[in-house]
């Protein structure tokens, strides 16, 4: 009963106030005030605004927020805001989804180099072009804010589902500095730093900002008695504000971040039955081997992989941000070039059996981005932001895959073709394929939004967004090693299971997209707004390799995938009630998607042995549903957050999807998929938070923190199986701090404090055998943080 206790509090609480609100901005000290609720302020628009005046579902966290919930990364902040959720199996095969939609759930190469991803990621107006630049750790953030639905007409990249907007902390002339130590279970030890102040009088100010993370792992491998799922994460962030005038201000960031970890395995969740052969499905498979997994029971967090593991990746990059102020409007540059390289070792088949003994893609990230804005100053009947943007990006990679001495049974069985001819048990023994790619992408854009003050009280928005894009793919494997044979048969079955490629795709269209807003402030404390937005994610390409038709030759009609287009209508209100001491806000929304682009494993006969998903479009999906959160000050020293999200996805014409595990044969090659729920979204998600600050003295206190979060069962997969449900969950995060009057303070806090056992993301086993993996959430962690401040 205790997991479901806080969700029910935090879904009562918007019931009875039947109203949905933004996320909650905690002051620096603990403390709360009636003035701080007006505080939130947002750059949604790109101008500095109320967050209530803005007539948009978006949810704003503040840094102060981030340290006290101990929020160290972006799969943490979806404990904070409903609506986001993360799935990441390791840094590259990450997911974003805003609402459900984004990247689709979790798969094999979900991160898929020739598809961009749905949902926006900025940090300091910078747009990041890979989800996996996501997955490293928070480091001296101002706030974050979470604008939901297509955004475009003012941010620089269109995305269709959403964007997540991070601001670091500014340079300040006040010399500071902040310390921050924390250490706890699994040998955690984690530190920050920042030091800023003024370098040449009050015109050139710096700030220096680091962070270094280390834990042990939370899998034990019995078969080699390491940790797994280590975390081991670096970064160093340095900025310079120059302000030669008091219309004119130059931003200049440098950073570098670097992740190296023995990470990431799954473990054994379950096995599902297919249609298939008994022969060919796991149970038979694991007892020609003799071969037991070293436990059934997920939680007890236990592998025996046999191949490398580890993970090597960091990012980083330059920008330069200028604003110069001509009086009646602001002209703004944004310049960058960011990089990113990832290599990686896995086990693919994530048994202690030689199916697979490499697997790595190993690869490299440029983009150039150029943003030029203009934006109207000050409070008129018409005001306006337009720009022009430029992105530039280049991909390469390597893809190696190497089989073991049990593949060919594993995966081929003991006889192959139309004779039965028998299979060396040693034919994919050394069997692999090595390759280059390229993906290159050039995008333009002009973008524009007005606001018209009809009356006073009565606001009309709209926006438009021209964009043109071309791309271009290149992609080259060739196979090498195994038994050499010349039968015929053989030939045919080692390249069932690899085949080299060669093929390259183009692709470049334009689109207009934009959206359409009225606004009435009702009062000065509510406001209402109705909106229509449609959003373009341009085509994609697929850069990991393609799927065979029937002859086992690629199947080229399906290396360009279509682009996706959004149409969301969303209404909405916003309110501050009982003198300004409780905000509250609710949103309604339904989106139709056509052409919604996903990243699919085939599981037709022709790939049994598929390791790496495929781009394809989902004809139409659809969500709907309603949102919210309340911020209320009970007392000064007492504060209260609570979110609820509902929403109900639906393939709402998907004619030739992937096959249930549970419906595949040897002849499966498409299921229909037409109503069933859209994977990796919960219907249900609720938080619950607050804040209370118990003084000792005018300057000193203790300060208890907790958040619950809840989600609600979803598919892991996008085949619906039912062997790919995850069921739902509930998170408490909570801790206990005592604050002095000299700047400093100590707390103690427990991630997962009651200990709740659940799956974060799923994988069908390559070759359909009928396992299924799974990431175990992360057991409790208790440890100690010391803070200080000058």
């Amino acid at each position: 009963m205790r997991r479901f206790t806080l969700p029910s509090m935090a879904a009562a609480l918007v019931i009875s106030t039947a109203a949905v609100f933004p996320a909650f901005a905690a002051p620096e000290d603990g403390s709360e005030s009636a003035s701080d609720l007006n505080a939130i302020t947002v750059t949604a628009r790109r101008r500095i605004e109320d967050a209530q005046s803005v007539p948009i579902a978006l949810s704003v966290v503040s840094g102060a927020l981030l340290d006290r919930s101990y929020t160290v990364n972006t799969q943490q902040l979806s404990q904070l805001v409903p609506t986001v959720s993360y799935s990441s199996a390791n840094p590259r095969n990450t997911a974003f989804t805003i609402r459900g939609l984004g990247s689709n759930v979790v798969a094999v190469s979900q991160s898929n180099d020739g598809l961009e991803p749905g949902v926006g990621f900025y940090v300091d107006q910078v747009y990041h072009a890979r989800p996996a630049t996501a997955a490293f750790d928070f480091s001296d953030i101002e706030q974050i804010e979470v604008l939901r639905g297509p955004q475009g007409t003012l941010f620089g990249k269109n995305t269709t589902a959403g964007a997540i907007s991070i601001s670091t902390r500014l340079p300040s002339f006040t010399p500071e500095a902040n310390e921050e130590v924390s250490i706890g279970s699994k040998n955690l030890v984690q530190a920050k730093a920042s030091v800023s102040g003024p370098l040449f009088g009050d015109v050139v100010a710096f700030r220096l900002s680091g962070l270094s993370t280390r834990r042990d792992g939370v899998i034990d491998n019995v078969r080699t008695g390491s940790d797994q799922n280590t975390l081991s994460n670096q970064a160093i962030r340095g900025q310079l504000l120059i302000v030669p005038s008091a219309t004119f201000k130059l931003r200049l960031t440098a950073d570098l971040t670097n992740f190296s970890s023995e990470c990431c395995t799954q473990v054994y969740l379950r096995v599902g039955q297919s249609l298939r052969p008994a022969a060919r499905q796991y149970a038979a498979l694991a007892a020609h081997y003799n071969y037991t997994p070293p436990s059934t029971n997920p939680y007890d967090r236990v592998t025996d992989i046999d191949a490398a593991l580890g993970v090597r990746t960091s990012e980083g990059g330059v920008s330069a941000i200028a604003d110069w102020n001509i009086g009646q409007a602001t002209i703004t540059s944004v310049s960058a070039w960011r990089f990113w390289n990832w290599d990686a070792a896995n086990d693919r088949d994530y048994t202690g059996i030689p199916i697979q003994i490499t697997q790595h893609i190993p690869s490299r990230q440029d983009q150039y981005s150029q943003e030029l804005r203009i934006a109207s100053n000050g409070d008129h009947p018409l005001t306006y932001v337009a720009g022009l943007y430029y992105f530039n990006q280049k991909i390469t990679g390597e893809p190696i895959s190497i089989y073991g001495p049990a593949a060919a049974y594993w995966l081929i069985g003991p006889t192959t073709g139309a004779n039965n001819t028998p299979v060396p048990a040693n034919l994919l023994d050394g069997f692999g394929t090595d390759g280059r790619t390229r993906f290159l992408t050039n995008s333009y854009a002009a973008f524009g939004e007005l606001n018209y003050h009809i009356t006073p009280r009565l606001t009309a928005t709209g926006g438009l967004r021209y964009t043109y894009e071309k791309k271009e793919g290149d992609y080259s494997t060739f196979v090498f090693g195994g038994l050499a044979t010349t039968n015929a048969a053989l030939l045919a079955a080692k390249l069932s299971i690899l085949r080299p490629q060669t093929y390259s795709a183009r692709n470049s269209e334009d689109n207009v997209s934009g959206r359409a807003n009225l606004s009435w402030q009702a009062t000065d404390n509510i406001m209402g707004y109705a909106s229509y937005a449609r959003g373009f994610k341009s085509g994609g390409i697929n850069m990991s390799g393609l799927p065979l038709d029937a002859l086992n030759n690629p199947a080229l009609s399906r290396a360009v995938v279509a682009p996706e287009k959004n149409t969301t209508y969303e209404v909405g209100l916003k309110s501050r009630l009982f003198g300004q001491r409780l905000i509250l806000n609710m949103a309604g929304f339904y989106t139709e998607v056509r052409d919604f682009q996903a990243t699919i494993v085939d599981t037709g006969p022709t790939q049994t042995a598929a390791l790496r998903g495929y781009l394809s479009n989902i004809p139409k999906v659809t969500v709907k549903g309603v949102e919210g959160d309340a911020t209320a000050l009970i007392t000064r020293d007492l504060s209260l957050r609570a979110s609820v999200a509902y929403a109900d996805g639906k393939y709402a014409n998907y004619p030739a999807g992937p096959c249930p595990l549970e419906l595949q044969t040897a002849a499966t090659t498409a299921c229909s998929l037409t109503g069933q729920r859209l994977s990796g979204l919960s219907r249900v998600v609720a938080t619950i938070g607050g804040v209370y600050a118990l003084p000792v003295s005018a300057s000193r206190s203790f300060v208890l923190h907790v958040d619950s979060n809840f989600r609600s069962g979803y598919y892991g997969d996008p085949s619906d199986s039912r062997y790919t449900w995850i069921k739902g969950y509930n998170v408490t995060n909570a801790s206990i701090g005592y604050r002095s009057d000299k700047g400093w303070e100590v707390a103690v806090f427990a991630r997962n404090l009651f200990n709740s056992n659940y799956i974060q993301n799923l994988t069908i086993q390559a070759g359909n055998s009928g396992l299924i993996l799974g990431t175990p959430s992360d057991p409790r962690s208790i440890g100690v943080t010391f803070r200080a401040r000058q």
